[in-house]
């Protein structure tokens, strides 16, 4: 009697590549998963809109007595200026930073990251899911920042000064504001890979986005002009800024395009930065 013949040897099967949907979606459970991230969004939100209100309110009430005192009122405030009021976006900026930063070096606190790269070893891939979805929480958290703060601050100096959207320079104000979020939130995303420090990647964010401009303020020199004008925070500057003021520009203005060059370039090499250290290091 011949022996049985044995049994074909199992085919092993590939392991299936993880589908681009399938990341953002792990991407997104990830960011959400976390109870800080619902507080710091949320009471950020508020914090911004809160002060720009109240800003609004201030000046309402300064130009309803200085039209009560005397029939030219009061000259010099500006509508605009009202709704986009730099130390609340310097706030939202911190949020946004803050929250890139956490996105990244949260994972590597907590040995996250090894399980990630263990599951797609293509780690430009888990950059790129990361980086989408922090860019569309963050400008979804900047857009309605930035509509709430243009319209409740005319809403409320609609009798006297607000403006219409319609306005010059109002939806440039409005979208420049929006996209701030991500921006910032992109180049914490690149500190954090960078610093892999929760303390270290939030006081990098701190300084890089509202320090560095501080120190570039003078117009003495044209290149510390000019370097202060590359900075995020002056390219908002710039984009804010009302068209109908009579506001003298000073020493090397900053022009539109130039300020939408720096809200382009910024995040892109802040996402390059992120890919490369990401791809490079060690988990």
């Amino acid at each position: 009697m011949s022996p049985a013949p044995a049994p074909a040897p199992a085919l092993a099967l590939a392991p299936e590549r993880p589908r681009f949907t399938d990341l953002l979606a792990a991407e997104w459970i990830k960011l959400w998963s976390l109870r800080s991230t619902y507080w710091i969004l949320g009471v950020g939100a508020l914090v911004v809109v809160g002060i720009n209100v109240n800003s609004a309110r201030s000046n309402a009430d300064l130009l309803a007595r200085g039209s009560a005192a005397s029939p030219g009122g009061i000259i010099g405030i500006d509508p605009m200026h009202t709704a986009f009021v730099e130390p609340a976006y310097q706030i939202l900026m911190i949020v946004a930073g803050s929250v890139g930063a956490i996105a990244v070096f949260g994972e590597y606190a907590s040995g996250l990251i090894r399980t990630t790269f263990a599951a797609v070893p293509d780690r430009r891939a888990v950059v790129a899911a990361k980086t989408c979805v922090v860019a569309v929480v963050m400008f979804g958290l900047g857009a309605v920042v930035s509509a709430a703060s243009f319209g409740l601050t005319q809403a409320v100096l609609s009798d006297t000064i607000g403006l219409s959207i319609g306005a010059p320079g109002a939806l440039r104000a409005v979208v420049a504001s929006a996209l701030l979020a991500p921006l910032c939130a992109l180049v914490g995303m690149a500190l954090g890979a960078l610093v892999r420090h929760a303390a270290g990647s939030v006081v990098a964010t701190l300084v890089t986005l509202l320090l560095l401009p501080a120190l570039f303020r003078g117009e003495t020199y044209r290149w510390v002009k000019e370097i202060g004008n590359a900075m995020p925070l002056t390219a908002w500057e710039a984009l804010v800024e009302n068209p109908a003021t009579d506001r003298p520009p000073g020493r090397y203005p900053e022009s539109i395009a130039e300020a939408w060059t720096v809200f382009a370039a910024w995040p892109l090499v802040a996402v390059i930065v992120t890919v490369v250290v990401v791809r490079r290091r060690d988990a």
